[in-house]
């Protein structure tokens, strides 16, 4: 009974070491390390813009203004880019129901701009529903509907385009890629707003 006792003590004394370690220190180490070497993005990445946060780096926005590029569509409920529901939409290729919405976005993009490819990333959306980035061809297709509503010349538009431009990562991982959110902000420094 004596030895049951002992190992009891030992195996909850154990529980509460591993409690304190795993459940308390690690975390508080790793939340420190982040919050020094890794400041922005383990606060969210948040853009500010005249001490108000206008949004996050990480997390795609619905931008639906003619005078902005459009990010890729969301597949979150109840609303787009809800962060709280991230998932994507479930939809396989052979689902009736994701042709439906793709020609659907088809449409409203062809009734919007009315020209050209349009770039896949613009008619579906990611696997998690958040995506804050669009492919250079997504931005280049929309170039023109925002040149004119500005009323800035295309060639403007371009050359922002390419500095907003991330190349792939170490040259082979993924693909180029434009923050949306960065490039919205940059066409309003370029207005003047």
């Amino acid at each position: 009974m004596i030895d049951i006792l002992k190992q009891l003590k030992i195996g909850l004394m154990l529980l509460l070491l591993f409690s304190i370690l795993t459940g308390i220190i690690y975390p508080a180490v790793i939340t420190g390390i982040a919050a020094i070497f890794f400041h922005g993005p383990a606060n969210g990445s948040i853009i500010w813009k005249k001490d108000n946060a206008v949004g996050s780096l990480l997390i795609g926005q619905s931008f639906s203004n003619p005078r902005y590029f459009w990010g890729r569509p969301s597949a979150t409920t109840p609303f787009p880019y809800n962060a709280a529901n991230s998932t994507g939409s479930n939809l396989g290729p052979t689902n009736p129901l994701l042709l439906t919405l793709v020609k659907s976005r088809v449409e409203n993009l062809k009734n919007n701009m009315g020209y050209g490819f349009i770039p896949v990333d613009l008619v579906t959306a990611s696997a998690s529903g958040l995506d804050p980035d669009i492919s250079p061809e997504a931005a280049y297709f929309q170039a023109p509907r925002i040149a004119k509503s500005r009323h800035i010349s295309s060639d403007q538009i371009t050359k922002l385009i390419l500095k907003q431009t991330e190349k792939r990562t170490f040259r082979i991982l993924g693909e180029p890629r434009i923050n949306v959110l960065q490039l919205n902000l940059a066409l309003d420094r370029l207005d003047g707003k």
